[in-house]
C-alpha cells in the first residue's frame, strides 16, 4: 500500500561547502611517504598505501588555506587544532546555508530556527551563536547546536527541524559541518590508517519550511544498537579524538541497515521497490557496495553516492547531504520517492522519506 500521506514540510533546497584546498589521494600518498616513512612500521605504510590507492577516492578537501600547510597538522597543538576548527566550521557553515538559503529565494532573517550538528569539535558557545552574526540571522532564532551523532548526524537535525517547522511554523535551518582534520592523528593503529584515508572536511544546508517545495518530507526515523558504540565512535586519548573503526563496521551496518530501512519503508506503505532515488551515506567502499547489494539498487541508483565518495571522499554528517544536493540536481520529479540514509557512532541508523512535490 502506497503512502498518501500529504507532507506539512519541505525541504526548499540544499546548500554545500567545501575548503579551497583540495588534496588528491596520489597527494596525500606523497606526503605520507615524505612525512611518516620513518614513524610507521612498514606494514602500516603498507595498508597505507593500500587504502590511498584504492579507486573509489580520488580527491577530498582538507580545511588549509593551500596544500603547502598540510604537513603543519603533524605538529599542531590542542589549542591551534580547537581555533581551526573554529575558524573553519564557522566559515564552512556559513557558507553552505547562505548557499541553501540563496537557492530557496530566502533572507536569512527570515530563518526562524537554525540546528547545526557537529561531532569534530566543540565550542561552548556553540557554533550556531556565531553563525548568528556570520550569516546576519535574526537575533531571535531559535538556535540549537547537536553533537556526538556521528556521519549520521545530518538525519537528526533534519527531524528536528521538521519538528520545529510543524510546531512553530516558519524557516528551518539545518546544518550539518564536520572538519576531519580536526581530528586528525597518525599511528600504526589500523583505525587511523583508514581514517586518514578515507575523511574529508565540508557543511552542508539543508532549508525546512511549511511551505510546497521541492521535497516534502513524508517521515523521518532511527535506530540504536548500543552494544555495538565501541566499534565505531571517538575516543580521547591524551586530550585528543582518536576515531576508532573496527574491522567489524562494515560487516555491521550493512547486517544491520537495509533491514531498518526496509521496516523504515514499511510503516510508510512502501518496500524498496518503491524508491526511485537512493541519497546513502558512502561510508567507505565496503559499506557502500555492500548496502547497494542488499538494497538491489541499479547504477543509476548508486551513481550519486558513488560520485561523492569518489569527488569529496567521507565528511561524516554533511556527506548525505551533498548526495541529496546531486540527485536534485540531477532531477527528483514530482511523485517520485527518495530515501536519505546515514549510520555510524552509537551504532546508529537514520532514513528520512521524501517526495518529490
Amino acid at each position: 500500500m502506497m503512502n498518501c500521506e500529504n507532507p506539512s514540510s519541505f525541504v526548499a533546497a540544499v546548500g554545500t561547502a567545501t575548503p579551497p584546498c583540495p588534496l588528491s589521494q596520489e597527494r596525500a600518498l606523497a606526503l605520507a611517504n615524505e612525512h611518516y616513512a620513518a614513524v610507521l612500521q612498514e606494514r602500516s605504510l603498507g595498508l597505507l598505501t593500500q587504502f590511498l590507492c584504492h579507486p573509489s577516492i580520488k580527491t577530498r578537501y582538507i580545511a588549509v588555506e593551500e596544500i603547502d600547510q598540510m604537513p603543519l597538522l603533524k605538529t599542531e597543538s590542542p589549542d591551534d587544532r580547537i581555533s581551526r576548527f573554529t575558524r573553519w566550521s564557522v566559515r564552512l557553515a556559513a557558507e553552505a546555508g547562505l548557499k541553501a538559503l540563496d537557492t530557496a529565494g530566502i533572507e536569512p532573517k527570515s530563518v526562524s530556527s537554525l540546528i547545526v550538528n557537529t561531532c569534530t569539535g566543540y565550542l561552548c558557545p556553540g557554533i550556531s551563536t556565531y553563525l548568528i552574526r556570520e550569516m546576519g540571522l535574526a537575533p531571535d532564532v531559535r538556535a540549537f547546536d547537536l553533537v556526538g551523532s556521528g556521519c549520521g548526524g545530518a538525519l537528526p537535525n533534519l527531524q528536528m527541524g521538521d519538528s520545529l517547522v510543524k510546531r512553530y511554523g516558519g524557516i528551518s535551518l539545518c546544518i550539518a559541518v564536520e572538519i576531519c582534520s580536526a581530528t586528525y592523528q597518525m599511528g600504526d593503529d589500523p583505525s587511523l590508517l583508514v581514517s586518514n584515508a578515507i575523511f574529508g572536511d565540508g557543511a552542508a544546508a539543508a532549508v525546512v519550511q511549511e511551505a510546497p517545495s521541492r521535497l516534502g518530507i513524508v517521515a523521518i526515523d532511527g535506530a540504536y544498537a548500543p552494544e555495538y558504540r565501541d566499534e565505531v565512535r571517538y575516543v580521547h586519548k591524551n586530550g585528543a579524538l582518536h576515531n576508532r573503526l573496527t574491522p567489524k563496521v562494515p560487516r555491521l551496518i550493512i547486517t544491520a541497515v537495509p533491514p531498518f530501512i526496509e521496516r523504515f519503508l514499511a510503516d510508510n506503505g512502501l518496500t524498496k521497490e518503491n524508491i526511485d532515488h537512493w541519497a546513502l551515506h558512502p561510508g567507505g567502499d565496503k559499506i557502500l557496495s555492500g548496502l547497494e547489494q542488499a538494497l538491489c539498487l541499479t547504477p543509476r541508483q548508486r551513481a550519486a553516492s558513488e560520485g561523492v565518495l569518489r569527488d569529496f571522499g567521507n565528511m561524516s554528517s554533511p556527506t548525505a547531504l551533498f548526495v541529496l544536493e546531486r540527485l536534485l540536481q540531477n532531477g527528483i520529479h514530482c511523485g517520485q520517492h527518495c530515501v536519505m540514509a546515514a549510520y555510524g557512532a552509537g551504532l546508529s541508523m537514520h532514513a528520512c522519506l521524501l517526495r518529490g512535490s
